[in-house]
């Protein structure tokens, strides 16, 4: 159902409750005070009665029914428009959940159309109705509880995203190879949430240069101001865990250029260590060959073969072999092979 709530209030007390729209439409001006519509989701149909009744301006009801907007504050004539972005932190996902607001707030009333699960308009309307001085100070006191609602409901969300990069720190020691994505992720979530409660504080800038032009009570102008000050610590806060993320990056670059340069030594160390093998091997198999090449020849069993009458021949094909065996030693060892 589009319509959540629908109430007209005078002097902080809520005098009627109509049915619908339609009815609220009727019975405003007879009663006086401003109304105060909920809508969740409405159709383009129901924008359009809402732009018709409160002369709301075609560029803001745009707006409204197209969704997906920036968070923004404009003013068209004694109508704001304002768009927010409230966040939850889903504990399960560990994710932020993102949703979009729209707040129309003219003289005689205020009109809340919510995109997303958060914030809790109701929870924002039993507050007001709980605090007769506040809600009589009219439509501007809707704005100022939608927005502390809003801005509190970051401070879950600030939680939630301290207590990732926290994990995201022990896991960069921890080797995951998983940490690369996770802090990508996150650094998603971080710029969302920035572009969420940046513009926060320009819109409460606007509002206090209209303090004075538009008679805002200075009560209001109190709890407005307090509110902002809210904002300025998370939109700080929000700085850090990017700074936080752009550290842990590097560290996490770092670490594995670190491992890779670990794993590269391992390499050359078992490379090298190979090779010294490779020519001790080598120099054995030499010395090894010129004694077999010799002996070979001299077992092929021929006839005629230089030397084999010869009484020296025996003696001096030994020497030969070990002549040539001891200079190849005696070489490999000079360069250190052996």
């Amino acid at each position: 159902m589009p319509v959540v709530d629908n109430a007209i209030y005078r002097e902080g007390r809520r005098v009627a409750t109509p049915a619908s729209l339609t009815e609220t439409f009727e019975t405003r001006a007879a009663h006086g005070g401003f109304a105060w519509i909920g809508l969740y989701r409405p159709t383009d149909a129901e924008i359009d009665a809402l732009a018709g009744e409160f002369d709301l301006h075609p560029l803001a009801v745009e707006d409204a029914k197209k969704g997906h907007q920036r968070a923004k504050l404009e003013r068209y004539g004694t109508t704001l428009f304002v768009v927010l972005r409230p966040a939850r932190y889903l504990d399960d996902r560990e994710q932020v959940e993102f949703g979009e607001l729209h707040v129309f707030i003219g003289p005689d009333f205020a009109i809340t159309i919510r995109h997303s699960e958060s914030p809790d308009i109701a929870r924002v309307r039993r507050r007001l109705e709980e605090a007769a001085d506040l809600l009589a100070q009219g439509p501007e006191a809707v704005l100022y509880a939608v927005l502390d609602e809003v801005v509190d409901e970051y401070a879950p969300v600030d939680a939630g995203l301290e207590n990732d990069i926290d994990e995201i720190e022990e896991q960069l020691f921890s080797g995951d190879p998983e940490v690369t994505r996770r802090i990508y992720a996150l650094a998603s979530e971080v710029m969302e949430f920035q572009r969420a409660t940046r513009p926060l504080v320009a819109m409460f800038d606007g509002l206090e240069r209209g303090f004075e032009k538009y008679a805002v009570d200075l009560e209001l102008q109190r709890y407005l101001r307090d509110v902002k000050d809210h904002v300025l610590r998370i939109v700080e806060r929000g700085e850090g865990f990017r700074q936080l993320l752009q550290n842990a990056l590097q560290v996490h670059s770092t670490l594995v250029a670190q491992r890779q340069n670990e794993e590269m030594k391992n390499l050359s160390e078992t490379a090298l260590a190979q090779s010294e093998q490779s020519k001790k091997i080598s120099s054995w198999a030499a010395i090894i060959f010129a004694p077999s090449l010799i002996a070979a020849v001299y077992g092929m069993n021929f006839t005629y073969m230089p030397e084999l009458e010869q009484p020296w021949g025996y003696p001096a094909s030994i020497a030969l072999m070990l002549a040539f065996a001891g200079g190849l030693y005696a070489i490999f060892k000079r360069r250190g092979w052996l």
